[in-house]
């Protein structure tokens, strides 16, 4: 819910509920309000909220939730939470629907699979090796 999303991204950016209050020119007691659910903020205010922090308006009034976890803070813009996995023993993972949706992954569709210390990544071949080639260009004209 939106009240649960204010109160982790507050926390999560160190802000006062004082100083979000200054910064979308309401008064704390109101911010108060919307963090307890006692009232909800106008689009506008939503619209500044979500700036602030970096998220789109859905994100910030929606709540997603993971398995062990519970509920986590909004992804940021133009990033995506799209839930847990489990890999079968074959190693198999099933991508989440909408995922395959934005991305229009069908059976068949190649993926490049990469990883730092930290995780994998799947992105569409064709993608990958566009930017490589764009990469290749670039150091070839260097030299």
């Amino acid at each position: 819910m939106l009240k649960d999303n204010l109160i982790m991204l507050r926390n999560i950016n160190g802000y006062s509920q004082e100083e979000l209050a200054e910064k979308i020119n309401i008064s704390r007691q109101a911010y108060a309000k919307w963090e307890s659910g006692a009232t909800v903020p106008d689009v506008e205010k939503c619209a500044r909220l979500a700036e602030i922090y970096g998220v789109t308006v859905d994100s910030l009034i929606k709540t997603e939730s993971a398995e062990g976890i519970g509920v986590l803070p909004p992804a940021p813009k133009g990033k995506n939470i799209w839930g847990s996995i489990t890999v079968n023993d074959r190693g198999q993972i099933v991508i989440p629907k909408g995922a395959r949706d934005k991305f229009g992954l069908v059976s068949g569709r190649r993926l490049i699979v990469l990883s730092d210390d930290e995780g994998i990544v799947l992105i569409p071949a064709e993608k990958f090796e566009e930017n490589i080639r764009k990469i290749m260009e670039l150091a070839s004209v260097k030299n």
